[in-house]
């Protein structure tokens, strides 16, 4: 299937690494160019170059702090004027839920509740504000939060209320924008391999004796009983990304490999 997305320019933050880069990769094999954004200016740089060469498309790397309203609108402007306009925007640049800490009610303060929101609600609220603008000018646009099934789990307070914020969020800017051309979805990954996990693996596989795909098998709860990689993520991105994706707008799609026994509807 042809995604008609040649041509088409993106923003991706979180570009870096992780599900960001592989939505970026994803988007670029499609013929899209793409300013990547995130906080390090090296890696970030690294990443742009390696998917240029990889790609033949134009990736422009853009150090941007998402939490902050000046940077974000900067990183608007700049990939207005380098790529000539913007169409899609992906919202990917948040820490991996309060790592470490401890996720019952007595240790759930509200530093760690600000964070997450500031961090991941807050950050996508500012970005697809920035670039709507522009979107509804053209008459064109998507936009795709990248949330987490956290959304649909009580394992943790802050992590709860984060991705359920991202998904009101989307809710209300598909509402908002539906009429003027734009889609806005939210993608709910669940564990996902990226570089981050494989490290950590890879560790636990030194000090264990077992191999990383047997760590991975004990950690695959889903229905497909296999952990899904950031490029299968970023598959369904591209798609959403693209004007095939004309009927979703306003909801959620689950990107886990399928959750045993609940039903969602």
């Amino acid at each position: 299937m042809n995604l008609d997305l040649d041509g088409k320019r993106a923003i991706v933050t979180g570009g870096s690494r992780g599900i960001g880069l592989a939505v970026a990769r994803g988007l670029a094999n499609e013929g899209v160019d793409v300013v990547i954004a995130a906080r390090a200016a090296e890696p970030l740089a690294a990443a742009a170059r390696t998917l240029a060469e990889e790609t033949g498309r134009r990736v422009v790397a853009i150090p941007t702090d998402t939490g902050d309203d000046g940077q974000v609108e900067a990183l608007v402007e700049r990939t207005v004027a380098e790529l000539g306009g913007v169409d899609i925007l992906v919202n990917s640049a948040a820490t991996p839920w309060s790592a470490g800490a401890s996720a019952d009610l007595a240790a759930t303060s509200d530093d760690v509740v600000r964070r997450e929101v500031e961090i991941k609600v807050l950050g996508y609220l500012r970005t697809a504000r920035a670039v709507a603008p522009h979107l509804v000018e053209q008459g064109w646009g998507r936009i795709i939060n990248i949330s987490g099934l956290g959304a649909r789990q009580a394992n943790s307070i802050a992590q709860t209320i984060r991705n359920i914020s991202v998904s009101a969020l989307t809710k209300n800017l598909a509402d908002e924008l539906g009429p003027k051309g734009i889609n806005v979805t939210v993608v709910h990954p669940g564990l996902t391999r990226t570089e981050r996990l494989t490290q950590r693996l890879t560790a636990q596989a030194e000090e264990s004796g077992n191999t990383v795909t047997e760590l991975e098998a004990e950690l695959a709860k889903n229905t497909l009983r296999r952990v899904i990689d950031a490029a299968e993520v970023a598959d369904v991105v591209t798609f959403l990304a693209s004007p095939r994706s004309i009927a979703i707008t306003g909801d959620a799609i689950a990107v886990g490999g399928g959750v045993p026994g609940p039903v969602f509807y």
